[in-house]
């Protein structure tokens, strides 16, 4: 076994306790009474997004001192160092604290700042993808389904996703609104599980904006692992210090279509 390999092996062992420990938190409070705060940025916060990502932390302190950490609920730690975890313990707070099994725990690596490893866990259903660089995906499900985009060359035949309307601003919204014109039907909210539904052959493109890179990085991996892209909205890699638009897509034949649109 090489060192790469044994490497890898590691990292996803790291990252699917991560999601256990994670699992741990989040499903006693799943429908149970939270106290919601309001953030900076209006989205709801609960103990469950801290005590899971606290949980994260924990690990990898444990079994990776020298990596970095970039989190949602509790910063940077060491960003600069050559690998770095990225951590979004409740992608989709709104849909959890209503109840709704359209949210995930997302765990990413990033070597010298490149995705490399991705995990999307849905802690309740029990539903799990992962993404490592070069290798297919990998899913795990009580549901069926299979890790693989579907062919799909043109918009107007496209399953169109996004998290919601309220992202876009005044330049982004017509551009989306381009996108959403031309596609055949649009379905709203998902977050993390929509990028899943679209790994798995059932989305064609989701289109969101002003992501961090925790909304992000985990993602990278696990599409193109499943046949997809994963890129801004000009089709470029995504970067820390991008602009925090997100195009996946499940067929790279609708790049230029899309990125079309998207750019104005």
């Amino acid at each position: 076994m090489s060192d790469r390999t044994l490497t890898e092996s590691a990292f996803l062992a790291t990252a699917e306790a991560a999601a256990e420990a994670a699992g741990a938190v989040i499903r006693p409070l799943f429908r149970s009474a939270l106290l919601v705060e309001a953030k900076g940025d209006a989205s709801p916060v609960t103990e469950a997004d801290r005590a899971a990502e606290r949980a994260i932390r924990a690990l990898l302190a444990e079994r990776h001192p020298g990596h970095g950490v970039i989190g949602e609920e509790y910063g940077d730690s060491n960003p600069d160092a050559e690998w770095v975890w990225v951590l979004d313990p409740i992608d989709g707070t709104r849909a959890f604290v209503t109840g709704r099994p359209l949210f995930g725990t997302l765990i990413g690596l990033l070597h010298r700042g490149v995705p490399v490893l991705g995990l999307i866990d849905q802690p309740t259903t029990g539903e799990r993808w992962i993404g490592i660089a070069g290798q297919p995906t990998r899913f795990r499900s009580g549901f069926g389904g299979t890790p693989r985009c579907r062919p799909c060359g043109r918009l107007a035949e496209a399953e169109l996703s996004c998290t919601s309307p309220d992202m876009f601003d005044a330049e982004t919204a017509p551009r989306f609104a381009a996108v959403k014109a031309a596609a055949r039907r649009t379905t709203w909210g998902g977050d993390c599980y929509a990028y899943g539904l679209l790994a798995l052959g059932l989305v064609d493109a989701v289109v969101d904006a002003t992501m961090k890179p925790w909304d992000w990085a985990a993602l990278v991996p696990v599409i193109e692992g499943a046949g997809g892209t994963c890129t801004d909205w000009a089709g470029r890699p995504l970067r820390l210090d991008g602009d925090g638009t997100v195009l996946a897509l499940g067929d790279a034949a609708l790049l230029p279509e899309a990125t079309g649109l998207l750019t104005g």
